[in-house]
């Protein structure tokens, strides 16, 4: 079980983008997420006509390292640790280390 998904609601704790929150939108290895509107960097990307893109300047998200992003606790109003817990009915659920309160329902 990974500490964070695609779909997760995520929030920058270092580097050029700290304090932007976002959606993981893909989850590249153990290690790397992709975030919406985080990270974005020029791409000059050449015309393809075969697959009908256009070439031009792109803006392109790029991948993240799993430490750089926090869970975002809405209890918190901000970044928090994730754990694991495993409930009485035998589920292994994530848990927000600050209060203890269960990520997933």
């Amino acid at each position: 079980m990974r500490k964070v998904k695609v779909g997760d609601d995520v929030m920058v704790v270092t580097g050029k983008d700290k304090g932007k929150r976002g959606t993981v939108l893909r989850v590249i290895d153990t290690s790397h997420v992709v975030v919406e509107n985080v990270n974005i960097a020029k791409k000059h990307q050449k015309p393809n006509p075969n697959k009908g893109v256009g070439g031009g300047i792109i803006d392109k998200e790029m991948p993240l390292h799993v430490s750089n992003v926090g869970l975002y606790n809405p209890a918190k109003d901000g970044p928090d640790r994730v754990g694991f817990k495993v409930l009485g009915d035998g589920r292994k659920v994530r848990i927000f280390k600050s209060d203890g309160e269960v990520v997933d329902v």
